[in-house]
């Protein structure tokens, strides 16, 4: 496992990518999307991405979720190697 890697927005991974949610860059959100299992220290798993990019949907704790591209822009990840 590899979290030393520089921080991305969750709405730049592809389909497949796993990384470890790190923080959020709007505090406007962060209740919302803690709310829904994204929280600091999750692992999460892109699934699918629409076809025009909107929305995409993750797996996170067990489940599976779909986020807006502007809710994803607002979660800042780190890829993993698992």
């Amino acid at each position: 496992m590899s979290n030393t890697k520089t921080m991305k927005k969750l709405s730049e991974l592809k389909p497949g990518d796993k990384a470890i949610i790190q923080e959020f860059a709007n505090d406007d959100f962060s209740i919302k999307l803690m709310e829904m299992g994204c929280i600091p220290g999750e692992v999460i798993r892109v699934e699918q991405i629409a076809p025009l990019g909107d929305p995409i949907s993750i797996i996170v704790v067990g489940y599976h979720l779909s986020l807006r591209i502007s809710e994803a822009d607002n979660i800042l990840v780190t890829l993993v190697d698992y």
